[in-house]
């Protein structure tokens, strides 16, 4: 149950694990845009520029704690 909640909120992104993986990296460091660069090892404008396209692809606004949550959730239950 968990893990179709997962693949169904994550599915435009399941593709580019480049995307999963910033979006994890950005969520666990609180939307820090230079804590997620440095966790990735790449420049703050990459990750800010992969959010953009996350949020392009999923419709969502990364704005919304509710949404935010919602992913953080489908990413822990992707694993």
């Amino acid at each position: 149950m968990a893990s179709a909640f997962a693949r169904r909120e994550l599915a435009a992104l399941l593709a580019r694990p480049e995307l999963v993986e910033t979006l994890r990296a950005w969520l666990a460091q609180h939307g820090s845009w230079d804590r997620a660069a440095a966790v990735l090892g790449v420049h703050r404008n990459s990750v800010r520029h992969r959010i953009g396209h996350v949020e392009r692809l999923l419709g969502r606004d990364l704005g919304s704690a509710d949404a935010r949550a919602a992913l953080w959730l489908a990413l822990t239950w992707l694993d």
